[in-house]
C-alpha cells in the first residue's frame, strides 16, 4: 500500500494590489513609491507596479482639456483593471481615478471606469480601512512631534483625515499635533500656483507659519504636490522644519533626506 501524505492547504494569497506610484513620486521622490510598496507588502498584499504607468491625466483634466485626458484615462483603466485593488499614495491622483474617470466616458468605457474606481483607494485609507494593519513600530530615531497637512482633494473628495493620523498614533514615539487652519489649501492647487503665484505664495507662507507654530519637527502629508510646494518655500525662507510624505514615516525609512533637504 502506498503511504498517503496529506497535502498542506495552499497558503492564503493576499489581495493583488496595483500600486499607482504617480508621476511626481516617480520623478521627484521615488522613496514614496518604495515606502508604499513596503507598507503594502507588510500588510500581506501581493503588489504589482505596472511598468507602463505614467500620468493619470489630472493636469489636462484640470485645465479643461478632456480630449487629451480621455486617451490617458483609457490607458490607465486598461492597465489597472485586472488588480483586486488599486492603491495610490496621493489623494488627488486617487480622486482623479475614482471620482473623475467615470465622468469622462459613456457606455463600455464608463462601466470599466466605474469598476476600477470602486477598487481604487488612497494609501492610508487602504491600510486603515481595507487591510486594517496592526500597530507598527517606526525605525526612525526619535521621530518626535509631527504635524499633518490635509491635501484638498483627499480631504474633500475622499474624506481622508483621520486615517493617516490613526496610523501615525500607533507608531512608537510619534506625537501628532494639529496646525491652525489645517483644512485650508497650501496654495499648490496644481496649475493654480503657476497661474496665480502671488496668491499661492501667500497661502503657502501662512501654511508654513502655522506649521512652525506647532513646534513640530516634521510636517507630513499624503500629496506630494503639496509637499513639494511647502518644502520648496520652507527652503527658500530658511524655515527649520522637515517635510516628508506620510508613507516614509510609516514605513520607517530614515535614509533619505527630507523633501528639499538634499544637496
Amino acid at each position: 500500500m502506498t503511504e498517503h501524505h496529506p497535502q498542506e492547504p495552499p497558503a492564503a494569497r493576499g489581495p493583488r494590489v496595483a500600486l499607482f506610484v504617480t508621476c511626481l513620486a516617480d520623478l521627484f521622490r521615488p522613496s514614496v513609491g518604495h515606502a508604499s510598496l513596503a507598507l503594502l507588502e507588510r500588510a500581506g498584499c501581493e503588489v504589482v507596479v505596472p511598468a507602463e504607468q505614467t500620468c493619470c491625466g489630472q493636469p489636462a483634466y484640470n485645465a479643461g482639456d478632456l480630449a487629451a485626458t480621455r486617451p490617458v484615462a483609457r490607458k490607465v483603466i486598461a492597465m489597472l483593471e485586472t488588480a483586486d485593488y488599486v492603491v495610490v499614495p496621493s489623494g488627488s491622483c486617487a480622486g482623479m481615478i475614482s471620482h473623475h474617470y467615470p465622468r469622462l466616458f459613456e457606455g463600455e468605457w464608463r462601466d470599466r471606469a466605474l469598476e476600477v474606481a470602486a477598487r481604487t483607494f488612497e494609501l492610508t485609507t487602504f491600510l486603515e480601512e481595507v487591510v486594517r494593519v496592526g500597530p507598527a513600530g517606526s525605525d526612525l530615531p526619535d521621530p518626535g512631534t509631527v504635524t499633518y497637512h490635509d491635501g484638498c482633494a483627499g480631504l474633500r473628495e475622499l474624506g481622508i483625515r483621520e486615517q493617516p493620523r490613526s496610523l501615525l498614533r500607533r507608531l512608537r514615539g510619534v506625537e501628532v499635533t494639529e496646525l491652525a487652519q489645517g483644512e485650508v489649501c497650501c496654495g499648490f492647487g496644481g496649475t493654480f500656483c503657476a497661474r496665480m503665484p502671488e496668491i499661492s505664495s501667500k497661502m503657502v507662507d501662512d501654511k508654513l507659519d502655522n506649521a512652525i507654530a506647532t513646534g513640530a519637527r516634521t510636517l507630513l502629508g499624503g500629496d506630494l504636490g503639496c509637499l513639494l510646494n511647502i518644502a520648496g518655500r520652507a527652503r527658500r525662507l530658511g524655515q527649520d522644519i522637515e517635510v516628508r510624505h506620510v508613507a516614509e514615516l510609516l514605513a520607517g525609512d530614515p535614509d533619505d533626506p527630507a523633501i528639499g533637504g538634499g544637496s
